[in-house]
């Protein structure tokens, strides 16, 4: 008989950590590990602690674009104001080029703020309207005065910065309420540009855009990835577009990452059950290989009170008992380097203990 494997592997948390150090390496530019974050809450039965984030581990590579999907309430925009330095994590560490920003203070956390940048959801809300585009591109030399210190430095910036996202460099006196909402967002852009940042978070930046002028932001970010070397977290509801943008994608659920790995092994081969559902939803023109609908039960249980064990198990059609007693164990895809879901009971081609087809 041929000889059996599985293609997911159980791994100690230890191991999977060694294998992002070797794999990663240099080119490492945030590791998040074990991040926790909770919020008081008053009510009638008195104050009770929201866990917005429980144990996040994360990486992000230099040049890549990781998308991070989940349904509303997962704790996607509290991971992104954690990384953005305006949340403290209760617990966990988190490091920019291996820097704890939470050890700094003064000049270098100013230094260390300049490398993350963040481009809004909505580009009517996150704009002012009594500033000029200038004005709005160069307010952040108002704190990083060191960037650009002359007057006529700053002026030519500006321009340079409008023809990069694609607008006239005579835009610069125009308000934003001139311009129509793609051209609103490209200005966004041009504000996160402005410290030349190493990573630009991402939030939801095209889901208030119309389609056409989606794929124009869309393309814009990649293309300003290619030739500034940025790495970018990108925040989307809409699959279809982290398909399209990311190299990597991570699935949030209920404040964990349960899911993460290449784009391709994450959508096509999907290994938690969870993550099966949420592709299972994903419109697709492709008759032949369309997915089958998976319906999941219930409602998304309250971060005030999660169930014990997996925090998916009350909604999950393959939990069992075992599912209930701990989070469940990291498991490894073995044709898949880096591809690893927390679950019992892995899906895929090929599952935990099921035989691989022999070759």
């Amino acid at each position: 008989m041929p000889e059996t494997t599985t293609r997911f592997a159980t791994t100690s948390t230890t191991d999977s950590a060694g294998q992002g150090e070797a794999s990663l390496g240099a080119s490492r530019v945030l590791e998040v590990r074990d991040v926790g974050k909770t919020f008081a809450v008053s009510g009638k039965g008195g104050r009770k602690q929201l866990r917005a984030l429980d144990g996040i581990d994360l990486e992000l590579r230099r040049g890549e674009t990781l998308g991070l999907v989940g349904e509303s309430g997962c704790g996607k925009s509290t991971l992104a104001r954690t990384l953005m330095m305006l949340e403290r994590p209760d617990t966990g560490t988190v490091r920019w080029d291996g820097t704890d920003p939470y050890r700094l203070k003064g000049k270098d956390l100013l230094a260390l703020r300049r490398k993350v940048q963040m481009v809004f959801q909505d580009p009517y809300a996150s704009l002012n309207n009594r500033m000029t585009a200038a004005e709005i591109i160069g307010e952040p030399w108002r704190t990083h005065r060191d960037l650009y210190p002359r007057k006529r430095d700053r002026a030519a910036r500006v321009r340079e910065l409008l023809h990069l996202v694609g607008l006239r460099p005579s835009d610069e006196h125009r308000s934003p309420q001139e311009f129509s909402g793609g051209q609103r967002q490209r200005l966004g852009i041009a504000r996160a540009l402005a410290l030349d940042p190493e990573v630009i978070i991402c939030d939801e930046p095209v889901s208030a855009l119309d389609l056409s002028v989606q794929a124009q932001v869309l393309n814009l970010l990649n293309e300003l990835q290619q030739e500034l070397d940025i790495s970018y977290i990108f925040i989307s509801h809409d699959l279809s577009v982290v398909r399209h943008v990311a190299d990597r994608v991570a699935v949030m659920y209920l404040g964990r990452i349960v899911e993460t790995g290449s784009t391709e092994a994450v959508f096509d081969h999907p290994a938690h059950p969870y993550t099966e559902a949420l592709m299972s939803a994903a419109p697709t023109l492709d008759a032949e290989n369309r997915r089958e609908r998976i319906l999941l039960s219930g409602e998304v249980p309250s971060p005030l009170n999660p169930p014990s064990g997996c925090r998916f198990r009350t909604r999950c059609a393959h939990a069992t008992d075992v599912c209930a007693t701990a989070l469940p164990p990291a498991v490894t895809d073995q044709h898949e380097p880096g591809h690893v879901a927390e679950c019992y009971h892995p899906r895929g081609r090929v599952g935990l203990g099921m035989p691989a087809p022999a070759a």
